[in-house]
């Protein structure tokens, strides 16, 4: 992931009108990044969360009108612990990363199993939140600092759970595959590793949200897009 985001903001500051530039572009072999099918098909998905979530980030700002009762989630709860394990996620991830660079396949299978569990504790943690702020009489007709937090963590859910769809089917392959073979699926766990930055950082965007929004910071940024 770090390397493919310096290579495009690299590609971005690139002038191709200078002769050394131009001298350097004509002799290219014509394909820019190695990227492969599936990492493809997810900054593709991507690019649609992004708007989508954007939109619903706008829509907050513009919805949480001074004075409502936003003290609950500031209170420490389940959205740290839950933040807490998608970061534990991506370091697995990036665990799996490296052994697959080192061709050393011995702990993937592992690994992939203590992400698909995380994952799924994760899951289970936001439904325990959201019974515990039902229970102090939080709805999300309460108001709408509370209705865009359900449908943020809603979408996010549903977001992991099409990634936990395809993790998988890809951990049911490897864990089938004898050592050797498991790098013969280094593209399909490297998607899979990018589809889970994207979710940690949708995530700490809407924490960022969620904590550090107040009244001025809100008033700012309604001035900034209107």
């Amino acid at each position: 992931m770090a390397n493919f985001l310096k290579k495009f903001f690299g590609s971005i500051t690139e002038k191709p009108w200078e002769k050394e530039r131009a001298a350097i572009d004509t002799a290219h072999a014509g394909k820019t990044f190695e990227i492969s099918t599936q990492k493809s098909a997810v900054i593709i998905i991507f690019g649609i969360a992004t708007v989508l979530f954007s939109l619903i980030f706008t829509g907050y700002i513009y919805s949480l009108p001074p004075g409502q009762d936003t003290n609950y989630l500031l209170r420490p709860n389940f959205l740290w612990i839950n933040t807490l394990i998608l970061f534990f996620v991506s370091y697995y991830f990036s665990k799996i990363t490296k052994d697959l660079e080192n061709k050393d396949t011995s702990r993937v299978k592992k690994n992939l199993l203590i992400v698909g569990g995380l994952s799924y504790l994760f899951l289970f943690g936001q439904v325990i939140f959201w019974i515990q702020l039902m229970k102090s009489g939080n709805y999300v007709s309460t108001n709408s600092y509370f209705s865009s937090f359900y449908v943020f963590t809603a979408l996010h859910g549903l977001h992991l759970l099409g990634g936990l769809f395809f993790w998988g089917k890809v951990s049911s392959k490897v864990l089938k595959l004898e050592s050797p073979k498991i790098l013969d699926e280094e593209k399909n766990i490297s998607a899979l590793s990018m589809y889970w930055t994207f979710l940690l950082i949708v995530w700490l965007m809407f924490f960022l949200m969620i904590y550090a929004f107040n009244d001025a910071v809100i008033a700012f940024c309604k001035s900034l897009i209107s």
